[in-house]
């Protein structure tokens, strides 16, 4: 791709480098739905599956592939810890404004 302005070579540049490293050339962050949006640590679930899944049914390196599905496996198992952690709170919240019965 050939651009007189240095400014727009070097964004094109910078977003197929982003997508060539995800391992989805053609792609880039920018492709996300706008619809996303995270509140809770079940929304990034829900989130992190939908992203696993897009990698593993995506053409393109298997290695690159593999080392993505590593990386959000391991977000997802952070993200369940926290949800576990968010639903306890929410527990203890109730029983606090019971009065701790």
């Amino acid at each position: 791709m050939s651009y007189k302005d240095k400014a727009r070579q070097r964004e094109a540049n910078t977003n197929w480098q982003r997508a060539h490293r995800a391992g989805m050339p053609g792609k880039n962050a920018g492709d996300l739905p706008m619809s996303v949006r995270i509140k809770t640590a079940e929304d990034v679930l829900k989130l992190l599956e939908d992203e696993i899944n897009t990698v593993r049914q995506a053409d393109g390196d298997p290695l690159v592939k593999a080392r993505l599905v590593n990386q959000l496996a391991s977000t997802t198992l952070r993200a369940i810890e926290s949800s576990n952690h968010e639903s306890r709170l929410v527990d203890l919240e109730e029983i606090m404004t019971r009065g701790g019965e």
